[in-house]
């Protein structure tokens, strides 16, 4: 596993809704939050770069979200998470979304091997879609100490 410290500081600034995984289902209420700020965005006709940006954090909280071209300069219903990561470990895994789990355990793993500590925020950056699960992009970046 090709694992690359980064530290150049990140900055994300993404539009979405944020919730809480109840029983640690993680994916149903990204998914849930996904599409719900996917109906908001697409009512709206809003420019957005068409990444979907999944952000893990502390006590189960779950945000997703897209990075907007024009912020709204009306009323906005969407969150607004703003981040600053300044070292993190970043992956690109290429295949299956259901492989990401157990890459992002092995990851986790190999950064620990490496004597770094995870922290959160974790991101999980989704490449736009295509029917080839073979050729799906996720960026999965790990928040270090």
């Amino acid at each position: 596993m090709n694992i690359d410290i980064i530290t150049q500081a990140l900055e994300l600034n993404v539009y979405g809704f944020s919730g809480v995984a109840s029983n640690g289902d993680y994916g149903g209420t990204a998914f849930k939050l996904m599409d719900k700020m996917w109906q908001v965005v697409k009512a709206n006709n809003w420019k957005n770069k068409g990444n979907n940006i999944w952000i893990y954090e502390q006590d189960n909280a779950v945000f997703a979200g897209v990075e907007l071209i024009e912020v709204p300069k009306s009323d906005i219903i969407l969150e607004h998470k703003q981040l600053h990561v300044t070292k993190y470990a970043y992956y690109k895994h290429i295949g299956p979304y259901n492989l990401i789990k157990q890459i992002g355990q092995a990851m986790n793993s190999e950064i620990k091997r490496n004597g770094f500590e995870v922290k959160m925020p974790y991101i999980e950056i989704y490449g736009h879609w295509t029917n080839d699960e073979s050729k799906l992009e996720t960026e999965l970046l790990m928040s270090l100490k």
